[in-house]
């Protein structure tokens, strides 16, 4: 991979965070910096895509019909439907209605 230096200016304060930060987890000063903010542009990234999920919820509501119809309405359809066809195949297995 090609990497490309870029200069940051830094507090004593955080140079010394980072430094030991970085001498904990063993590795260098840049790949530490590249690991926090790899880390946050992924986690940026995944609020954005659950940011649009959630506008497009907002923007057509689960429970609204489309040109496929009332998901709702055909669920409780197909429901009674199953309902008849397994009582009449108890009836027809000789079996009692409760």
């Amino acid at each position: 991979m090609v990497r490309t230096q870029t200069m940051v200016q830094l507090t004593d304060e955080l140079v010394r965070a980072l430094s030991d930060e970085a001498h904990r987890r063993r590795i260098s000063r840049s790949e530490l910096i590249r690991q926090v903010l790899q880390a946050h542009l992924d986690a940026e990234a995944e609020r954005s895509v659950g940011r649009q999920i959630a506008e497009g919820y907002r923007r057509v509501p689960p429970e609204t019909p489309d040109e496929w119809g009332d998901l709702s309405e055909m669920t409780d359809q197909a429901a009674a439907d199953l309902l008849v066809r397994l009582d009449a195949e108890e009836r027809a297995a000789g079996h009692e209605p409760w």
